[in-house]
């Protein structure tokens, strides 16, 4: 199906960006969804830093009765592995590393491009990241987990990539055990991966998003 495009917000007061972050939505939602998370970030005004949050298509889902909604891949039980359609995953996180090459052409370091991903947009940028073959500046896996860990075809040049995997521990849509086992599979493989746990459900909480401000600053500012 068609991709349905980006929503793309520029710096402020005009500035060139040199510096870009992909959010990658989760299930059922869109772009937009973390339109309001930018400004709450704090990042400082010598941070020149775009961000690109894409729409998934919209596709059948099996574990919701088959209903068509925003989806970057059919999840096909909710089971502890969360069978998956690994085809349409990788297809999607295709997609992510096109547009990351779009911003390598138009001149933005791939060192300063960061990859974030909540829930299904998540495993997208688990696959999308690791696997990108140039080093990136980041990743970010909030309330998600590691769908293609078996079957994932990593990047040498992403060994040393700085990632950090978020998760509420009351979280009932992506039980918290499926981030802390993405973690330890990351940590098993040599990455070198930081785990933070937080008082929340499926979603973000002020203290997450005051670390996620900070760990942007530290890499990109």
């Amino acid at each position: 199906m068609t991709a349905p495009g980006e929503l793309i917000i520029e710096p402020q007061h005009g500035q060139p960006a040199d510096a870009c972050v992909f959010i990658i939505h989760g299930l059922g939602a869109d772009g937009h969804d973390f339109e309001p998370l930018i400004p709450a970030l704090n990042l400082p005004g010598n941070a020149h830093v775009r961000f690109i949050m894409p729409h998934a298509p919209k596709l059948a889902v099996t574990v919701n009765g088959g209903m068509v909604m925003p989806a970057w891949y059919d999840i096909l039980a909710m089971d502890l592995g969360r069978r998956v359609d690994e085809v349409q995953l990788k297809r999607s996180a295709e997609r992510i590393q096109a547009l990351i090459q779009e911003q390598i052409d138009q001149g933005i370091d791939s060192r300063r491009i960061i990859v974030a991903g909540f829930s299904q947009g998540g495993a997208v940028a688990y696959q999308a990241a690791l696997s990108f073959p140039q080093p990136l500046g980041g990743l970010l896996a909030m309330s998600t987990y590691f769908a293609t860990a078996d079957s994932i075809e990593t990047s040498e040049a992403n060994r040393t990539l700085p990632i950090e995997v978020h998760h509420g521990n009351f979280d009932p849509i992506v039980a918290e055990s499926l981030g802390r086992a993405a973690f330890d599979r990351l940590k098993a493989q040599g990455y070198s991966a930081n785990y933070r746990q937080y008082p929340m459900a499926h979603a973000l909480c002020p203290q997450q998003v005051g670390d996620i401000g900070q760990w942007l600053t530290k890499l990109l500012g």
